[in-house]
């Protein structure tokens, strides 16, 4: 009874989208546990390689289609969403095949390296493309639709297979880098089969597409593919450049610090997950003052909510890699990269939060243009961090530079759209909390 009743107080999406990162967070960190134990720090840094390399291509499909259909579904009628949804899939489908085609003539590719990671890679993104469809539609769907119950238990299903299959892996001394992919590309199969089954890819809307509405979809699309797909480039550039100049076990160090920050991204996500369909709905209802307010809000609350932790995670950073990695990190940089994260890690919401406000504003060109010129400055940092340093400690201090150049650009043009103050988000966001911790106060005696 107890249960219930505190279930129903907490049953929001807030709440849910919180948790169902959190629960996918720690699900990933366990993933990354295991693996680490089931291989060396060579086998762990080709899988990061390959994990990368997949999600930088994935992003072609992401970009081209998530933000511009939570946009354009979010607060719309019955017909509309159903048109939108029908025009995803066929854009979607067509996306696929084009990866399909592409990966015949860079499969010869295999032919002239002996990288292992991109070996691995070409041999298998367009299996994952085609796998992973009817999955990415479903989750573009429950998140515009703010189904996160219904999210979180796909995501659950999803990376717990994953899990379930490496531990067999391991228990029948099967668990080799080869293996690790076949469960992981299995687990997103059974997991779309799933989603046809629960009906959450809405399949049947694909006969109600418009020529209009693809072109529009697509036209936003061509914008935001560049802001993600340059995005992905900026994360997956340090992954690159260790793998070729410091070589793939200084990367699975560098991996596991930048694991870690899971601790940062997990309320990032959440409230991104919340807020782009909320600001989506006051910017179709032409309120400018409530899509402004939003961003504030939600960038003020989190980074005032990421300094205790920021703080915290500073002095537990060798227990975390220790538990996380195991003994084999014990003694590496994996800690201290860590450290240099978190330190500016409170850049992050608002870095986040003013690009996505970029895109509901019908601003997308704004964060293509961003993100290439960060892209170009954690490029040249990176080399001339490693060209100091002589290690990966050169890397993780030189993202600072193009995160700030990020959230600089992102304020600098929304001003023009709405005018504010920098430091409004804070006092916004220190208000915002101070209602949110005496109504949370509340809920608890009354469930108490």
């Amino acid at each position: 009874m107890l249960i219930r009743k505190f279930w129903s107080r907490f049953n929001n999406i807030y709440f849910l989208s919180l948790a169902g990162n959190g629960i996918i967070s720690i699900l990933g960190m366990l993933t990354y546990a295991v693996l680490s134990r089931s291989l060396s720090l060579e086998g762990l840094g080709v899988w990061v390689f390959f994990a990368a390399v997949v999600g930088l291509l994935d992003t072609i499909r992401s970009g081209f289609i998530v933000t511009a259909f939570i946009k354009f579904y979010s607060g719309t009628t019955h017909l509309r969403a159903a048109e939108v949804c029908g025009s995803t899939w066929y854009i979607a489908i067509v996306l696929t095949l084009l990866v399909v085609i592409v990966n015949i003539p860079a499969s010869f590719i295999i032919n002239y390296t002996n990288n292992a990671g991109l070996i691995l890679s070409v041999k298998w993104f367009s299996v994952y493309f085609i796998v992973t469809l009817p999955v990415f539609i479903a989750g573009c769907l429950l998140q515009a639709q703010q189904s996160f119950g219904a999210l979180l238990y796909l995501r659950f299903i999803n990376q717990g297979l994953f899990i379930v299959f490496i531990v067999l892996l391991i228990v029948l001394k099967l668990a080799n880098i080869n293996t690790i992919i076949y469960s992981f590309l299995s687990a997103q199969f059974i997991t779309s089969i799933i989603c046809f089954a629960k009906g959450w890819t809405n399949i049947n809307t694909f006969s109600k597409r418009t020529k209009n509405c693809i072109a529009e979809l697509f036209h936003f699309g061509k914008y935001s593919v560049g802001t993600t797909l340059s995005a992905n480039l900026f994360r997956s550039s340090d992954t690159f450049i260790i793998n070729f100049m410091l070589g793939p076990a200084a990367l699975a160090i560098y991996n596991l610090g930048q694991k870690l920050m899971e601790l940062v991204e997990i309320p990032l996500r959440s409230y991104a997950a919340v807020g782009m369909p909320i600001m989506s709905v006051a910017f179709n209802q032409n309120n400018r003052g409530g899509v402004i307010y939003i961003m504030k809000k939600y960038t003020g609350m989190l980074t005032l909510v990421l300094v205790p932790l920021a703080i915290a995670s500073y002095f537990l950073a060798d227990y975390a890699v220790l538990f996380i990695g195991g003994k084999q990190y014990a003694g590496t940089e994996a800690a201290n990269v860590f450290r240099i994260f978190i330190t500016f890690a409170l850049l992050y919401p608002a870095d986040r939060f003013l690009a996505l406000t970029l895109d509901v504003i019908h601003q997308p060109q704004v964060n293509f243009i961003k993100v290439l010129v960060m892209l170009a400055i954690n490029i040249i940092t990176d080399f001339v961090g490693i060209y100091i340093f002589k290690n990966i400690y050169g890397v993780a201090i030189a993202t600072v530079f193009p995160v700030l150049t990020g959230v600089l650009v992102g304020y600098w043009y929304l001003k023009k759209y709405l005018k504010f103050d920098f430091k409004d988000i804070y006092v916004l966001g220190y208000r915002e909390l101070e209602i949110l911790a005496k109504a949370t106060i509340k809920k608890l005696k009354l469930v108490m």
